[in-house]
């Protein structure tokens, strides 16, 4: 009889390169099974279809999960043309198909010209958007009528990679709350045709630009060959997470203040949030910096090896 799997104690961020067909929870729990970790959460959910980078922390990382949501990111997505589907993915089922316009570059590119800036965008109805305290994706698979919500997004930049008479590949550059299948099938409408999203593959999030991601695969097979050791070697600290929020430095008997809950004065420019951080260059916690400098915690990390 196998004895039960003991978790341990674990703080820090892996980048994963989520795989398709496994849901963003799916992929969670199975690297926090690989690293044992007592504790972990993801930094937004991709679809199932989807694949790429999905930022896990563990441990006291999980309390960046929340600001981390809330950073920028940037895909590439595979879209058809001609056929609109429940999901405005592939997974779904077609609910229309229309004839093909005529389409060059410059069609195309006039075409998606509207869907940079700040955009009024109505979310998928199969997403996990909340009504009523229950994700929109349950009530669609019974089969209710559903008005989903529309949410203010930006998008940066979209680029033209590729296309062909029925595809079209983009690069999308975007703000957090952008659905890139509500941007495909939108773009669908505009061209006459319809459209949904047939690949999807998230390439950076905010900080971590130039990810150095991880599949399943790869730390299955570390964790055989090198054990905990060559795993835990793939995690990035704490202080990674925090890397595009003003710092605060404290001294020592600062950081004991602020370890104690207590505000503190000094010349700290205003942030919300602000990551603070020791001389010795330990994250401490987070923190809100008002215009007069006082510095008030927000979040403390506990002492992370």
């Amino acid at each position: 009889m196998n004895s039960p799997r003991r978790f341990r104690p674990l703080d820090g961020i892996l980048l994963l390169d989520k795989p398709a067909g496994m849901s963003s929870n799916a992929a969670l729990q199975a690297a926090r099974r690989l690293f044992r970790a007592e504790k972990g959460g993801h930094t937004g959910s991709l679809d199932p279809l989807a694949t790429g980078l999905l930022p896990l922390c563990f441990g006291e990382a999980t309390k960046l999960a929340g600001l981390l949501l809330g950073s920028d990111k940037a895909y590439e997505a595979g879209i058809v043309l001609g056929a609109t589907t429940d999901t405005d993915d592939a997974d779904g089922q077609v609910l229309r198909q229309r004839p093909m316009p005529a389409l060059d570059r410059a069609v195309l590119e006039a075409a998606l010209a509207p869907f940079t800036g700040v955009l009024q965008q109505r979310a998928p109805v199969y997403s996990a958007l909340k009504q009523g305290g229950e994700p929109l994706y349950a009530r669609a698979r019974r089969g209710e009528a559903i008005e989903a919500p529309v949410r203010e997004v930006v998008v940066q930049a979209i680029e033209l990679l590729d296309f062909g008479p029925d595809r079209l590949r983009l690069r999308v550059t975007c703000g957090s709350g952008t659905y890139i299948r509500s941007l495909a099938r939108d773009l669908g409408e505009v061209l006459g045709c319809g459209a949904h999203i047939a690949s999807l593959r998230r390439l950076w999030v905010d900080p971590f630009r130039q990810p150095r991601m991880r599949t399943l695969e790869e730390l299955a097979a570390l964790a055989h060959t090198g054990g905990e050791a060559a795993l835990d070697a793939c995690l990035l600290p704490l202080a990674a997470g925090l890397a595009d929020f003003p710092r605060v430095e404290l001294a020592p008997a600062e950081a004991v203040r602020f370890g104690q809950g207590q505000r503190l004065r000094g010349p700290w420019p205003p942030a919300d949030p602000a990551g603070v951080f020791g001389l010795d260059g330990a994250p401490l916690g987070l923190a809100r910096v008002d215009a007069d400098g006082r510095l008030s915690p927000q979040r403390l990390f506990r002492a992370v090896a």
